[in-house]
């Protein structure tokens, strides 16, 4: 092509693109994934399998020959966009017994259209203890999120699973307005959906959020459930300790699950509470991995 050709298609592609609305799909998104198998040993929990495509990476940080008690994912593209699509498995087989967290506090930036999808699948077979224990999801401003969390619970597994999110950048006085977010949980124990629950914000919701039937003044909020034995005692433990975790925070027994919930005007309010709430419920329920995990102190 001559160069005069060249400019005239430059300048027609240009004008094709102005008319059209930017869409999240025209731009470069993630699509990872991890998978994490373990099972249980004489010597401990011990990796059956393990499988990471980018940007999640699987870490196992631990002090010379001792076996793995943790495991942290680590998103190495900084965040999440409109867009992108990260899916977790972790499964405990028996005997197994781990805690899965995160690196740090996710991030998921604003949107054009699409929105994120995360996904994150659980199953604890017969004897093994799983403790999932993320750090914070901040939402920002015009972000859109539309996250899952799949549960596959046995006869005799013990697990401990908890997903939290914080509405805008407190460090900037960012206010959240608009964008999307839809959080799930599906629980399902020996086969049969047991619990089910839907968070859901759209643009029209956010003006209203501080009203009293909704979030209030609320901010960064949280549901975590336990499922294992002695339910009953278990949850008369929390409510003795809820009135001291500084935070609003209420428990309750549904369908075999102990489902707490948790809601702060501050982040750092939440973390504390969770925090206190791990620190006091974690000797309860003896050995295993329901303690503060280690990367919330780095």
């Amino acid at each position: 092509m001559s160069p005069p050709d060249v400019t005239d298609r430059l300048g027609l592609c240009l004008a094709e693109s102005s008319t059209k609305h930017p869409s999240d799909k025209d731009l470069q998104r993630a699509d990872g994934c991890c998978r994490i198998v373990l099972c249980g040993s004489e010597s401990g929990t011990r990796i059956e399998d393990i499988f990471e495509r980018s940007p999640i990476r699987i870490m196992f940080p631990r002090t010379g020959y001792r076996a793995v008690e943790e495991a942290v994912l680590i998103n190495t593209a900084g965040g999440i966009a409109g867009g992108d699509q990260l899916e977790c498995s972790v499964t405990a087989l028996p005997g197994a017994s781990i805690a899965v967290t995160t690196q740090a506090a996710e991030k998921v930036y604003r949107a054009l259209y699409e929105p994120a999808r995360v996904a994150t699948r659980l199953k604890a077979q017969e004897s093994a203890k799983l403790a999932w224990l993320p750090q914070e999801t901040i939402v920002f401003n015009w972000a859109r999120l539309h996250r899952t969390t799949e549960i596959e619970l046995f006869s005799g597994a013990e697990l401990l699973a908890l997903e939290w999110l914080v509405l805008g950048r407190a460090a900037h006085g960012e206010v959240v307005v608009g964008g999307s977010i839809t959080d799930s949980w599906r629980v399902k124990k020996d086969g049969r959906l047991i619990w089910a629950d839907s968070f859901r914000i759209t643009d029209e919701i956010f003006p209203h959020l501080k009203t009293r039937a909704l979030l209030s003044n609320c901010i960064a909020i949280a549901t975590l459930i336990y499922f294992g034995p002695d339910l009953e005692k278990r949850l008369d433990f929390l409510r003795e300790i809820v009135p001291c975790l500084g935070c609003n925070c209420a428990a309750t027994l549904v369908s075999g699950l102990v489902v707490v919930r948790f809601a702060a005007e501050e982040p750092s309010a939440l973390k504390l509470a969770l925090r206190s709430f791990l620190e006091q419920f974690g000797p309860e329920l003896g050995s295993g991995p329901f303690r503060v995990p280690k990367m919330w102190s780095c």
